[in-house]
């Protein structure tokens, strides 16, 4: 009888010890397969480093912020995040969550819906910057990604092609395409746009059309609802 209530307690032992063993395994495993994409970063007064230098450095080159590009999130960064936020169409918190990223041109920590880098081939991108530079290389910036936005608005509208290269390529739908000017190398200005209106980032609000008053002649054009002027581009819907 002793030596079988040795056994029973020697089994119960070497149980607990495997239980005990396959629960810290399996919590490892769940330690190590959690999916840090979950959390959502966030930027507000207070943050610093690399990453609010490079949401600084984008707001400065876009004419947000007027402040040192010193990856210090102050008064000044956050003033120029809320305009950058008011300007299309976030909630002007002054708070640099996905969303804002995404606008930015930055990557997130999780998706964030809509049109991201990872719907387009690099053709695709290339294509979108070659519009862009044959349409807007003399406009700002802003003006350039508004452009690249609009191509963009228009594949995920129905009553468009759905690809970069069938709106592109509708016939009559670009003059640059037209005169040969859609040929031409993008500049690094150019490429740029086309990844930030990728990203998401429309200055357009959505528009459909735009077209220069000095040079459209079209009467239908300019029946269409005005939405923003950005350089010489006038955006409608």
């Amino acid at each position: 009888m002793k030596k079988s209530t040795k056994t029973v307690a020697l089994i119960a032992t070497l149980c607990l010890l495997v239980s005990g063993l396959t629960i810290t395994v399996s919590m490892k495993r769940a330690i190590q397969t959690e999916e840090p994409a979950v959390i959502v970063a966030t930027y507000k007064v207070g943050s610093s480093g690399s990453t609010v230098k490079t949401i600084q450095q984008k707001l400065k080159n876009w004419g947000y912020y007027t402040g040192a590009v010193d990856g210090i999130y102050g008064s000044k960064t956050r003033a120029a995040v809320v305009y950058f936020q008011r300007k299309n169409g976030l909630t002007a918190d002054g708070i640099v969550g996905n969303k804002t990223l995404a606008a930015l041109g930055m990557k997130t920590g999780s998706s964030t819906g809509g049109t991201t880098g990872g719907s387009f081939s690099s053709s695709d991108v290339y294509l979108l910057a070659k519009i862009i530079h044959a349409e807007a290389r003399g406009e700002s910036y802003t003006g350039q990604v508004a452009v690249g936005a609009v191509i963009l608005n228009r594949v995920k509208n129905p009553s468009f092609p759905n690809t970069i290269s069938g709106v592109v390529y509708q016939k009559g739908a670009f003059t640059a395409v037209s005169d040969g000017q859609i040929n031409l190398a993008p500049n690094a200005s150019s490429q740029r746009a086309a990844q930030d209106a990728i990203n998401g980032w429309d200055p357009t609000y959505g528009c459909l059309y735009y077209y220069n008053p000095a040079v459209a002649t079209s009467k239908w054009i300019y029946s269409r609802p005005v939405v923003v002027t950005i350089g010489e581009h006038v955006f409608c819907k």
